[in-house]
């Protein structure tokens, strides 16, 4: 029996809250922070929860700035932007309130703030000169990271995604970067539209889903992507059908955070490789994206994952016979999968994007090079990727 050695480091402090401006004051007490930066975007720094939050920080004499021009898929400027105004505002902590986006900004602020430069910088390219210019050698300090949705893991994550002035959508991976803490508030979920709550859970199953079959998986992040699959499914149809099922959101919450952890040490693979380039040239939602490449890339694998194949459709309810061929489980599976998708989560076809599988075809160089596709556990070259993405949205 080989033998296996295993590192997860959590550095995370995760603080679970329904009762967000009170658990904030907590923090800040505790850690000493008056020269806040809130990091959010236009319609987040408005809601009320968000407005008493930063009120009762400011009822404790704190000096309070925000930074709240940040839209989805954010370009480099932003975060340089960001960086400028926290150095302006000599700030000690950064506030990040909202989705993924935000949270990534926020992280990207916290390494140009702490280490120089431009976020541009530190970006992980692909190819035999892919090491980043910088890397952020020093712990930032000072990061308190509250979704407000359950999808990205990026509270939990080492990981932030930024795009360039070409739209390309590139990774940094920073381990000093993680949030100092992760505020988990479900009841910030409450009012997320159906549409929004399927694309962002759909983006934590595929995290646990390519994760748990990723070439850097171990059995640590098996045990924790295996649970965060089960949640979903349990759970995130739940919380589509009805918005305000609080226990719904909250185990959904918890599911997204966990496979934020795990996508630390095992990753994403090819379907992510392809939400991100067609992200950036077609604006896919994120989550809609690795939800439509998913049951392609799981088919892809099962040659060499046959096990884990079989346990993602357990998961998903599948009964599949103990001897059954290989053919017979990749044939089980996906229905498995494109019946959680389309049926119990509902999310709308492929088609209405307009966009034709003869251009998708086109941007299979792109998806061989980018950053997480060498994570696939079988190597991947321009027929196969071209392969996947004929595939891509398929609902049979």
């Amino acid at each position: 029996m080989d033998s296996l050695s295993i590192s997860m480091v959590q550095p995370v402090q995760v603080v679970y809250s329904e009762h967000l401006a009170q658990s904030l004051v907590s923090i800040c007490d505790r850690e000493g922070y008056s020269r806040v930066l809130v990091v959010t975007d236009s319609v987040i720094h408005s809601l009320a929860p968000v407005q008493e939050a930063i009120a009762a920080l400011e009822q404790t004499g704190r000096q309070i700035a925000v930074f709240d021009s940040i839209h989805a898929d954010p370009h480099i400027a932003t975060v340089d932007d960001g960086a400028a105004r926290y150095r302006e505002h000599q700030a000690d902590c950064i506030l990040a309130i909202g989705g993924g986006s935000v949270l990534d900004v926020a992280r990207g602020i916290a390494i140009v703030a702490t280490h120089g430069g431009s976020i541009a910088d530190y970006v992980e390219l692909s190819g035999s000169n892919g090491q980043p210019k910088r890397r952020a050698t020093q712990r930032c300090q000072g990061l308190i990271s509250v979704p407000t949705t359950s999808g990205t893991g990026s509270e939990l994550s080492n990981a932030l995604i930024v795009t360039d002035e070409h739209g390309n959508k590139l990774a940094v991976l920073a381990d000093n970067a993680t949030s100092t803490y992760a505020v988990l508030d479900p009841t910030l979920t409450l009012n997320l539209p159906q549409r929004m709550t399927i694309a962002t859970g759909l983006d934590a199953f595929c995290h646990a889903a390519e994760g748990y079959l990723s070439a850097l998986a171990n059995p640590i992040t098996d045990a924790i992507d295996e649970k965060v699959m089960f949640l979903l499914y349990n759970y995130l149809p739940r919380a589509v059908a009805d918005g305000n099922d609080l226990e719904a959101r909250r185990r959904v919450m918890i599911a997204a955070s966990l496979a934020g952890w795990s996508l630390n040490q095992a990753g994403t693979i090819v379907g992510h490789s392809i939400a991100h380039v067609l992200g950036a040239q077609h604006h896919i939602v994120h989550g809609e994206a690795v939800g439509y490449a998913l049951p392609a890339v799981v088919e892809f694998v099962a040659d060499v994952r046959e096990h884990k194949v079989r346990e993602i459709g357990k998961i998903l309810g599948a009964q599949i016979p103990d001897h059954a061929p290989l053919d017979q489980v990749r044939a089980i599976v996906v229905r498995a999968i494109l019946e959680f998708r389309d049926s119990m989560l509902g999310l709308h076809p492929f088609e209405d994007y307009g966009i034709s599988h003869e251009t998708l075809v086109s941007y299979a160089p792109a998806v061989v090079n980018e950053r997480f596709a060498g994570n696939t556990p079988k190597p991947i070259d321009t027929a196969d990727a071209a392969w996947l993405l004929e595939r891509f949205g398929s609902r049979k």
